[in-house]
Parts: structure tokens; C-alpha cells; sequence
């Protein structure tokens, strides 16, 4: 476990819709003060994960507590120690900036009293002050995604739930988006990011794995790292695609896996790269870069769905 004391504690959590299980026993702990992230592709879990542990959505089987509180026994128990907010937040189009603040202000009864400093804060950190009177429908993807998380954090909660926050943002925007979540952890709020990008997911202090409803690791980023086997190289051929597949084949090559114009080529040993190189040669695909680096957290996550590492 990270952080103590746990603020979230989960114990083989199950959900199925029909004949599809969504989460198939996942148990894990997230500390308070922790940055926790949820990793995987779509339709790995992690959404029915978040609306089960945010009392929406109630377990098959197993249970989990948040700050103490059952899911399973008292969903709404669980509600007034975190904000969750889903992929689609509930942002109102025809209200403006500062009103869709006010009316989850609202909400969560926050006293009249605090909200002027609370929204100065929060104005602080997203930069969203000079738009206060902006109709949310007319912001930026970006902009939308930093006024979700005003919105839910303006009563100050223990715990955050985030269902790929990041999705269709802009890489700038997402880059302020994760310094707004870095600073809150600091100040010792607790966040529970579930993401499909494992480069943002190398932010956060642990990461479960998730793949069809199963954790395949939990660690450290830098620790799941450093469990990848081999020798892990960055290459440029001229034509990636057909050197791929003829990668595949050789021996000692365990993983060939396309990052845009480069392939991340994954050995048994460091030790086999000259015949790798002189095998590309006689095919015409001569390496036009070839240098060994650290493995990234998606090379562990593409070793693990093959059961590699």
C-alpha cells in the first residue's frame, strides 16, 4: 500500500452487465494523500471501477471502503468525502463559468460565507477568472475539463475520482490539467485517476494495470519498470510497418511494438542486437537510429497482456 492510512480499501470487487464482466475481483488500497492511477485501454474496467467505489453503481460481489464507509452497504454514505467526476461531467451549456461553479456550491451546501475565497482559489489555479461570465458551452474541451474540476472541487473533498479527465483534451491543456492534480495531492487531497494514456499515468505515485477487469500489476511506474526483462531500443528503419513484422521473427526478440515512426524492439538480452542489426541490413531495413533506452510503463503494460513479464 502507499500513504497510511488507506482512504480507499478494495476487496475483490465484481460488476457484470449480462454475460460481460466488467471487473472480474479486483482488491487494492489507495492511501490518503495518495495520487493513485487506474491504467488500461477502453473496456478494461476502469469506469465500472470509479462508479462502484463513487456509489453509483453497486457490486456483484465484493465490497470496498471509502474513508471507512461500505459501498456495498451504504453507497450513499460514501458520497459526501469525495467528488467524482465522470468522463461527460455534468457541466450546464447555457450557464456561465461562475454559475455552474455556484450551483455545485450549492449542491454541496457550501456556506455562503467561504465561497468567495474558495473561488478565488480555485480561479488561482485554472486560470479561468477572466471567462467567470463565459457560457460553458462556449469554452474550449480543455477549458470545459478545468471547469469540471472547480466544479468538483469546490466543497473540498478527502477524495477525487477521475474518469480519464484528459480525454480529447489538447496536450497543453493536459499538461494543466495534471499541475492543477499534482498541487491538490500536495496540499493532501487524495486522487484516484483512471487514464488510457500510460504516459500520463508515469505521473502518478502507484498505478494498478488494468486489462478485462483484472489488475495484471500494481507499483510504482518507476518499479513496474524495472521489472521488464531484457534490453528495451528505440529504432528508425525506412519502412517501420514491414520491419516489424520481420523483427518479430527472430530470435531472442521478445515484443516489436510501433511508437509513431519508431518501434520500441524488446530483447532477451542486450547481446542479441548485432544480429538484430545485420538481420535488418540483409532485408534493406538498415537502422537509421538504434539506441537502448529505459523502458516506458506501456512497454511493461503491453509485456504483461502477454504475459511476458
Amino acid at each position: 500500500m502507499g500513504a497510511d492510512p488507506a482512504i480507499i480499501e478494495a476487496r475483490e470487487l465484481r460488476k457484470a452487465f449480462g454475460d460481460v464482466v466488467a471487473v472480474a475481483g479486483v482488491s487494492f488500497d489507495v492511501g490518503e494523500g495518495e495520487l493513485f492511477g487506474l491504467v488500461g485501454p477502453d473496456g478494461a474496467g476502469k469506469t465500472t471501477l470509479l462508479r462502484m467505489l463513487a456509489g453509483v453503481l453497486r457490486p456483484d460481489g465484493g465490497d470496498a471502503t471509502v474513508a471507512g464507509v461500505s459501498v456495498a452497504r451504504d453507497p450513499e454514505g460514501v458520497k459526501p468525502s469525495l467528488a467524482y467526476m465522470p468522463q461527460r461531467f455534468g457541466l450546464y451549456a447555457d450557464l456561465t463559468v461562475r454559475e455552474n461553479i455556484e450551483f455545485y456550491a450549492d449542491l454541496y451546501q457550501v456556506p455562503r460565507s467561504e465561497r468567495p475565497a474558495r473561488l478565488e482559489r480555485l480561479y488561482a489555479f485554472s486560470r479561468l477568472g477572466p471567462f467567470e461570465g463565459r457560457l460553458a458551452g462556449r469554452l474550449s474541451g480543455g477549458m470545459k475539463q478545468k471547469l469540471s474540476l472547480c466544479c468538483a472541487l469546490i466543497h473540498r473533498p478527502r477524495l477525487l475520482l477521475l474518469d480519464e479527465p484528459t480525454c480529447g483534451v489538447d496536450p497543453v491543456s493536459r499538461r494543466e490539467l495534471w499541475l492543477i492534480l499534482h498541487q491538490m495531492v500536495a496540499e493532501g487531497v487524495t486522487a484516484l485517476v483512471s487514464t488510457a494514456y500510460l504516459d500520463e499515468a508515469e505521473r502518478c505515485d502507484r498505478v494498478a494495470l488494468l486489462d478485462r477487469g483484472r489488475v495484471l500489476a500494481l507499483d510504482p511506474p518507476a518499479r513496474l519498470q524495472a521489472t521488464l526483462p531484457g534490453a528495451t531500443y528505440r529504432i528508425r528503419v525506412p519502412a517501420s510497418r514491414r520491419a516489424v513484422a520481420l523483427l518479430r521473427e527472430l530470435p531472442g526478440v521478445r515484443g516489436a511494438t510501433l511508437y509513431g515512426e519508431a518501434i520500441h524492439l524488446r530483447l532477451d538480452s542486450a547481446g542479441r542486437w548485432p544480429e538484430v542489426e545485420r538481420a535488418l541490413a540483409a532485408a534493406g531495413q538498415a537502422a537509421l537510429e538504434a539506441r537502448r533506452i529505459e523502458p516506458s510503463l506501456e512497454d511493461v503494460f503491453i509485456a504483461r497482456v502477454r504475459g511476458e513479464a
